[in-house]
C-alpha cells in the first residue's frame, strides 16, 4: 500500500515538474525566458516551449500587437501667432524588439506608453510654435504630423534603442482654451448677427421698392382705365347726344314735352314728394295744363307725336 502512495506521489511529483517547464506562447504576444533574471530567449512565434523549472528559468509575455496611446494631457500650447490651443493626438505603436524593450524602456507596455507619451507631447510642443491655427486646422496638419512622427522615431531609435517602431501620428482636434473658445464664439456669433441684419435691411429695401413701383404702376393703371372710360363715357354721351337732337329735331314740341315729363318723373319719384308751386304762373307745370277743363282740353294740351 505505501509503494502504491509514493508511486502516485512520485507521479505528481513528475507531472508538476514537467508543466513547470512548458509554456504557450501565444500569437499575439512574444514570450521572454530569463534565467537568474537575465534574458536567456525571446520566443516570436507561437506554439508549445520548453524551459527549465522555477527559480532556474521564468517566462514573461509582452504584447506584439498593434498598440494606441491617446494623449490625455490637456495643458495649452503656444502657435507662431502665440494663441493657446489644445491639441488631441493619438499614436500607433508596437514592440518590435523585446529584448531592447525590457532593457531600456520598462517590463510590460504601460512602461513604454508613458515615456512615449512624454517623448510624443515634447515633439508637438516643439512643431507648434512653427504653425498658425489655420495652417494647423487645414493646409499644414499633415506635415505637422510628418514633423512629429520623425522626431519621435529620432528619439526611440537612438543611441539606446527603445526596440519599438512608431507607425503613425494623428492629431484628432485642435482647438482654443475655454477662455478663448467663448469670445471666439462671442465674436462670430456677433458677425453672424451683423450679416444677418445687414441682409434683413438690403432685403427690407428691396422690398419697399417693390412695392412703391408695384404701387405707381397701379396709380397709373387705374388713372389710364378712368381716363379711357371716361372718352368712352363721353364718346357715348355725345352719339346720346347726337340721336337725342337728332330725334327731338324732328318734333320739337314733342321734345318739350317729352322732357317735361322726365322731369315730373324725377321730381314725384315717391309718394311723399310735395311740391308748391302756383301751378298758373310756373312754367314747371305748362305741360299739364290745357286749354280747357275737360278731358279734351288736356288731350287737346299733348301734341299729336305724345298722343300717338
Amino acid at each position: 500500500m505505501n509503494r502504491i502512495g509514493f508511486i502516485a506521489t512520485s507521479i505528481l511529483v513528475a507531472l508538476a515538474l514537467l508543466s513547470s517547464t512548458l509554456f504557450v506562447v501565444d500569437q499575439r504576444q512574444f514570450g521572454v525566458v530569463y534565467q537568474l533574471g537575465q534574458i536567456k530567449n525571446v520566443i516570436t512565434e507561437p506554439g508549445l516551449n520548453f524551459k527549465m523549472p522555477p527559480p532556474f528559468q521564468n517566462v514573461s509575455y509582452i504584447d506584439k500587437r498593434l498598440l494606441m496611446l491617446s494623449s490625455v494631457d490637456t495643458e495649452p500650447m503656444l502657435t507662431a501667432e502665440k494663441q493657446r490651443v489644445v491639441i488631441d493626438w493619438y499614436v500607433r505603436w508596437r514592440i518590435s524588439n523585446p529584448s531592447e524593450y525590457i532593457r531600456n524602456v520598462g517590463l510590460d507596455e504601460n512602461a513604454g506608453a508613458m515615456q512615449l507619451n512624454r517623448v510624443v507631447r515634447n515633439a508637438f510642443q516643439e512643431n507648434i510654435n512653427k504653425y498658425t491655427v489655420r495652417q494647423l486646422i487645414s493646409s499644414n496638419r499633415e506635415e505637422l504630423m510628418t514633423n512629429v512622427q520623425r522626431e519621435v522615431l529620432g528619439v526611440v531609435k537612438g543611441a539606446k534603442p527603445w526596440g519599438v517602431d512608431v507607425v503613425d501620428v494623428r492629431i484628432t482636434r485642435v482647438d482654443y482654451v475655454e477662455a478663448i473658445t467663448e469670445s471666439v464664439y462671442r465674436r462670430m456669433e456677433a458677425e453672424r448677427k451683423r450679416v444677418a441684419n445687414e441682409l434683413r435691411s438690403t432685403g427690407f429695401a428691396e422690398g419697399e421698392k417693390i412695392r412703391a413701383d408695384a404701387d405707381r404702376q397701379r396709380e397709373v393703371t387705374v388713372a389710364n382705365a378712368y381716363r379711357d372710360a371716361q372718352k368712352i363715357k363721353g364718346d357715348g354721351d355725345a352719339q346720346a347726344a347726337g340721336i337725342y337732337a337728332d330725334a327731338f329735331g324732328r318734333d320739337p314740341q314733342f321734345a318739350q314735352f317729352y322732357r317735361s315729363l322726365d322731369a315730373y318723373k324725377q321730381s314725384f319719384n315717391k309718394k311723399n314728394d310735395v311740391m308748391v308751386v302756383d301751378p298758373a304762373s310756373s312754367d314747371f307745370f305748362r305741360a299739364m295744363r290745357g286749354a280747357g277743363a275737360g278731358a279734351g282740353s288736356a288731350a287737346a294740351a299733348v301734341p299729336p307725336a305724345a298722343r300717338r
